[in-house]
């Protein structure tokens, strides 16, 4: 079995992060007095239990409740784990998220044994069971941990139609979920909004004070300086498209056609979603 526990680093009080290197996805826990919560359950259910005997190793209570920040496998796949181990946490998740989950399981599982990295991890990940959360939620919620409430807000889309990130505002940490990542380009997919992602990174900034420490959906924490250029950044990446197609260059000539602030092979679903996403006013012909 390929897995193995990553070690659980705190980097705020009482808040922790476990940096996986698969794909270097990052878990979280956050303990208050009634229980822990988790931040994302990682790639798999042999992953999530072996993160678990290390939240055990804490000390610090049983796992109370738990977040998906998005549907992506490498974030939710060990869902099915955890009510083993624990007696009815709460499993939350934006509604998107949630719908997500609950319609297209098998396109979940899918994407993780494509991106496996040998016949060990496909195991790992195909013998993993789609669990979608058990709640939802719109905009946001407020999880109370006894001392202290954790916000959980959906501040728009970005990455997907469903992200999520969770503030433990007396600790000045955010959990940010795949809408900040450090240890490579932000993940333009498929599923992704590029020309409205900008808006929810400045409702995160705004949230937030100058102390932050940020937890990216991948790599290592970060804080609210690289928030601000990761913004920057990825409203370069909506305004390049919007000015590319209101000049009238062909969607299939666009990553050659401007200066990106990431390579042009991490933006190929930004411009094509982008592209998809403008109203017609915003066109200029030909765009075929």
């Amino acid at each position: 079995m390929p897995t193995s526990a990553p070690r659980l680093v705190e980097v705020a009080d009482r808040c922790w992060v476990a940096r996986h290197p698969f794909l270097d996805v990052n878990a979280g826990v956050v303990a208050g007095e009634r229980g822990l919560l988790l931040v994302d359950t990682l790639f798999s259910e042999d992953a999530l239990r072996l993160l678990l005997e290390d939240v055990r190793g804490l000390g610090a209570g049983e796992v109370v409740a738990a977040v998906n920040t998005h549907a992506h496998f490498d974030h939710c796949l060990g869902n099915a784990a955890l009510p083993e181990a624990y007696d009815a946490p709460v499993l939350l998740a934006h509604e998107e998220a949630w719908r997500s989950l609950r319609e297209d399981p098998d396109g979940l599982r899918s994407d993780g044994l494509a991106h496996a990295d040998g016949a060990a991890r496909r195991d790992e990940i195909a013998a993993s069971r789609v669990l979608a959360p058990g709640d939802a939620f719109s905009s946001a919620r407020a999880l109370d941990l006894g001392d202290r409430l954790v916000e959980v807000v959906h501040p728009g889309r970005g990455h997907t139609a469903g992200d999520a990130v969770v503030l433990v505002q007396d600790a000045d940490l955010l959990f940010a979920g795949d809408l900040v990542e450090e240890s490579g380009p932000p993940g333009f997919g498929p599923d992704c909004f590029p020309l409205a992602w900008p808006a929810a990174l400045e409702l995160m900034t705004g949230l937030v004070r100058e102390q932050v420490v940020v937890v990216p959906g991948h790599g290592a924490p970060v804080d609210r300086d690289f928030l601000l250029e990761q913004r920057g950044d990825i409203g370069r990446v909506a305004e390049t498209i919007r000015d590319l197609a209101g000049r009238g260059v062909p969607g299939s000539e666009a990553l050659a056609a401007a200066d990106w602030p990431y390579p042009p092979e991490a933006l190929t679903h930004a411009v094509s979603r982008g592209y998809a996403h403008l109203p017609r006013s915003a066109r200029s012909l030909p765009l075929l």
